[in-house]
């Protein structure tokens, strides 16, 4: 995998509050203390909790992998020129060593000061991590709160079906090349400095193929649908990324796959909100009720209902919370928000206007208006 530019201006461990020596099992712990402390449903409308979470995340996805955190210390330790006199010590020979392809972007600069330029953009013949792939899971509202193992059908980069990855016809075998021995570079020594660039005549990859496989003309590699299972856990929200090891585009020459990410999309209830933990609804009831009270019966998402009391004098716009009825996460169980409002009817029968124009003379003279020094 390429060095992201970003692994060298920002320190992962400071993010994570560990040391740089610390264990996989001490970097895993801070990092659940950290997410429980600043995830966004424990800090729901806090921009900085969120942007904190998302940064912490990114810490984690890169140095709780061994593999990817070896890749991060290594780029760490050599900095962006880093390991360009080959870490020459006492009598050394300043530059031996040295490969442009080793500086990524920044080695197409430099080596055009040396009059190189990379063979096809070519960085060497070691083992490459597969590129990391984005796809969006669309899933309902209770999908989504329930939680679900699903499929996801996606059309991207795979190890080619018909030579599996060799790029080799079948029947047929790659063969070392015989102007780098295999090693995919060559080294040329020039006064000061000595430089290997890939090698000319296999672009780098330290193997020709003779007979190139028809299906992906001996890329190894063929673009074609394929399908992916995934599990959501209870809970996700919308624009959740749920990181898939593994899952995303082919390693090259052995090397290992990325990751898919999948960004959850997730539609709206036709009676339900959500905010965070907590489930929400909106529930009319009459004016007798919210002045003299009542038990109601309020739908829950698994189908049911609860009883709720109304309780006398209730004003229009009150929210009960019936516990424990929310979202399902592993941080626990939210809470079902009812907000109650009072129904005001658009039509009313000879018999209701009496009534009600029985109950406005008997509170004549009591003004909900009083305070406001009006009329």
């Amino acid at each position: 995998m390429a060095p992201q530019r970003e692994w060298f201006e920002k320190d992962y461990y400071r993010i994570l509050g560990v040391s740089e020596d610390a264990s996989q099992k001490e970097i895993k712990n801070a990092y659940r203390k950290l997410s429980r402390k600043y995830h966004p449903d424990a800090n729901p409308g806090d921009p900085t909790a969120e942007e904190r979470f998302k940064e912490i995340s990114a810490a984690y996805d890169v140095i709780g992998d061994p593999e990817r955190r070896k890749e991060y210390d290594e780029v760490r330790r050599l900095g962006p020129m880093g390991g360009m006199f080959g870490g020459a010590g006492a009598g050394a020979r300043p530059g031996a060593g040295f490969r442009f392809e080793d500086l990524g972007d920044l080695g197409d600069v430099l080596s055009g000061f040396f009059g190189r330029r990379r063979a096809g953009g070519v960085r060497g013949t070691g083992p490459r991590r597969g590129q990391d792939l984005e796809a969006d899971l669309h899933l309902d509202f209770e999908d989504a709160v329930r939680g679900i193992t699903t499929t996801l059908h996606l059309t991207s980069d795979a190890v080619c079906s018909t030579c599996h990855g060799s790029g080799a016809r079948p029947g047929t075998t790659p063969h070392a090349c015989p102007r780098c021995g295999g090693r995919g570079v060559v080294d040329e020594n020039q006064g000061f400095f000595s430089f290997s660039q890939p090698c000319p005549r296999c672009g780098g990859q330290g193997f020709l193929v003779e007979d190139p496989c028809p299906t992906c003309r001996g890329s190894g590699v063929e673009r074609r649908p394929r399908e992916v299972k995934v599990r959501i856990p209870p809970g996700v929200d919308d624009g959740q990324r749920i990181r898939l090891k593994g899952r995303g585009g082919p390693g090259r020459n052995g090397g290992p796959p990325g990751d898919l990410y999948v960004t959850a999309r997730v539609g709206p209830h036709p009676i339900f909100g959500r905010r965070g933990r907590d489930l929400t609804i909106t529930v009319p009831i009459t004016f007798p009720e919210a002045v003299l009270g009542a038990d109601i019966r309020v739908p829950t998402l698994d189908g049911g209902s609860v009883t709720l009391r109304i309780p006398a004098g209730t004003r229009s716009g009150r929210t009960f919370r019936v516990r424990g009825r929310g979202v399902p996460t592993t941080r626990g169980t939210g809470d079902l928000l009812v907000t109650v409002e009072v129904a005001v009817p658009q039509r009313l029968t000879d018999e209701e206007r009496k009534a009600v124009e029985a109950l406005a003379a008997a509170t004549d003279g009591r003004s909900p208006r009083a305070h406001l020094g009006v009329e």
